[in-house]
């Protein structure tokens, strides 16, 4: 696969998280966090089960299990489990944009995270594109808060946490993730995250919440967009260009979140849309390829 293909992954990974932001509110309207959270990987690791055994891979999911479950299982607890029980307790108190706005700043995090534990150095122009648009995001936060400004809750300090526990989720999947297929290994890492939220679900008590038609079919859609295309398309992407140069592409969730939200009637303001565009451009910049001369001409790096 492609460079290019491989950022459109990325990139669509970041549109179906964005929209899992304003899905979330109509989903804990109905049900509980921890039962929110397990219910949509429980469904989506049963449907990437089913399209592992379609593609005819069961026995190399098998296999895989058995020589690397424990690697992929630490991916899962990690970056299923750890992210979502923080990520849906969060949003009962946090705003979509509030917290697609924390999220935002993962590729730094990430970056951070990648050079101390993988070595990974990254490019010039993803060196100089990480300030440039974590400045876009600091305009969006700065001009498009609330009428009483953009305020530290509780949920945003969940967030930051979420916030960490996914920039170590992108940099176990880029140094554990074993060669072989990707919906296995997906598979491997959904089910054992599911395993760990239904465990959290159940020591949590409580009735079991059964969601109206609204609520369930806002859960259904971050199941199938958010859950099995954008978790499978992310850890392609890793594998295909590193833990930092993917973790860029998250600049990009607050801005889908943003548009999301103004289909909504929730329109954007202009510290919203100017900020959205130093972000996009930030992203572009970083996916050109750099040029180096060599012999006296300009060669492109492809890599």
């Amino acid at each position: 696969m492609g460079s290019a293909n491989s950022y459109g992954l990325a990139a669509l990974s970041a549109l179906f998280w964005g929209a899992n932001f304003n899905l979330a509110g109509p989903v804990l309207a109905d049900m509980p966090p921890s039962q929110a959270a397990a219910a949509r990987f429980i469904l989506a690791t049963v449907i990437m089960v089913a399209v592992t055994i379609t593609r005819r891979e069961g026995m190399a999911m098998l296999g895989i299990a058995r020589r690397h479950g424990l690697r992929l299982g630490l991916i899962g607890v990690v970056g299923i489990a750890g992210f979502n029980i923080l990520f849906f307790d969060a949003m009962r108190t946090t705003s979509a944009i509030n917290g697609s706005l924390v999220m935002a700043t993962n590729p730094l995090l990430t970056a951070l995270l990648a050079a101390v534990m993988l070595g990974e150095r990254l490019p010039r122009r993803q060196v100089a594109a990480l300030p440039v648009a974590f400045l876009g995001v600091a305009t969006v936060i700065l001009g498009g808060g609330s009428a009483e400004g953009f305020h530290a809750g509780w949920g945003d300090l969940e967030m930051l946490a979420a916030n960490l526990a996914w920039a170590l989720y992108n940099v176990l999947a880029r140094k554990l993730t074993p060669p072989g297929p990707q919906f296995a290994n997906v598979t491997i890492v959904m089910g054992a995250g599911a395993a760990v939220l239904t465990l959290a679900a159940l020591i949590g008590g409580g009735p079991a919440a059964v969601p109206g038609p609204g609520a369930a079919a806002a859960l259904l859609t971050m199941v199938v967009l958010g859950s099995v295309l954008a978790y499978l398309f992310w850890s392609i992407a890793i594998t295909r260009l590193g833990a930092g140069r993917t973790a860029l592409f998250l600049n990009l969730v607050p801005v889908f979140a943003t548009v999301i939200a103004s289909l909504g009637g929730d329109s954007p303001n202009h510290g919203q849309l100017a900020g959205g565009a130093v972000v996009i451009a930030a992203v572009a910049y970083a996916m050109l390829p750099a040029r180096r001369p060599v012999g006296g001409c300009l060669k492109e790096e492809t890599t």
